[in-house]
């Protein structure tokens, strides 16, 4: 049988806002999610044992199981006879950054299992296994922008494609703590909401074009950007490093970060910034990607 390739894009939080924490410990949110052109990739090889390697520029960051172990025991336990197979996974984005990749991976290997055994596999509900692994694998099971709301765990998507922004990545290479998120979200300090606060919003805004896009992003920015900052520092210094970029328009953090990214008019103005940056601080992790 054919190997099986998926590309795990990095996720980006263009927006997200924390509208409190919910009666289940979850914390609601509204995020405006889109897919970078930066990306680790699975090779599934549907005919050998069940199992993961990894290899890459950040595999050395990756110890013990991980999400891609547990999205490969839901489908075994789902169809007990099936040799799922062996899972590669490249791993080119950094680890604990901000940008989904745990979650984008253990999507990647879900699409690729779909692909390489679609009849033995038909009965299931990916969206389910998908949720049961984390609230921003459904999103990266979609790979396409959409709004998230609840946890996370509830889409919304475009109408339209989101329009393309060409952007510059940024990662510091600082050490993060093993419960980073935990200690973003304690240092936020998000309001306690009753069942009826942690519904839906009521609205969610449109986005008709690039220029509609770029003011959504400045009117709705991150709300974990400052509590991230005090848990990792060397983001206030990657924030003013992009936004003194020529050309850099929208700057701030994705998710609970360290990566941070800037967003410019056009690929040769991101290109330029990322050999600038690279060249002024040569041990951060910096790509130059479009977003869409």
């Amino acid at each position: 049988m054919t190997l099986v390739t998926e590309r795990a894009r990095a996720k980006i939080n263009l927006t997200l806002s924390i509208l409190g924490r919910r009666p289940d410990g979850y914390h609601a949110l509204l995020s405006l999610v889109a897919f970078a052109s930066a990306a680790d990739e699975i090779t599934l090889d549907p005919e050998s044992p069940t199992g993961v390697t990894v290899i890459g520029p950040f595999a050395a960051a990756i110890s013990g199981a991980n999400l891609i172990d547990t999205a490969l025991n839901l489908v075994t336990d789902a169809v007990p006879d099936l040799t799922v197979g062996h899972v590669t996974l490249a791993k080119n984005l950094p680890v604990a950054s901000g940008v989904g990749g745990g979650s984008s991976d253990a999507a990647a290997v879900l699409r690729a299992i779909r692909k390489a055994h679609p009849a033995a596999t038909a009965h299931l509900d990916w969206s389910s296994i998908a949720r049961r692994l984390g609230a921003d694998v459904p999103v990266c099971l979609a790979d396409r922008a959409a709004w998230m709301t609840g946890a996370g765990e509830t889409l919304h998507p475009l109408d339209t494609p989101l329009p393309r922004l060409d952007a510059v990545l940024v990662n510091p290479q600082a050490p993060v703590p093993a419960d980073k998120t935990a200690r973003v979200f304690r240092a936020l300090g998000a309001p306690t909401l009753t069942a009826s606060d942690a519904s839906v919003p009521s609205a969610i805004p449109a986005i008709p074009d690039r220029a509609e896009l770029l003011a959504l992003l400045s009117r709705m920015g991150n709300d974990l950007e400052a509590p991230a900052t005090a848990v990792v520092p060397e983001i206030e210094e990657v924030i003013a490093a992009l936004e003194a970029c020529p050309g850099a328009q929208e700057t701030r953090l994705s998710g609970a970060g360290p990566t941070c990214f800037s967003v410019f008019d056009d690929a040769a103005s991101a290109q330029a910034a990322a050999a600038a940056l690279k060249a002024a601080h040569p041990a951060w992790w910096i790509a130059p990607v479009f977003i869409g």
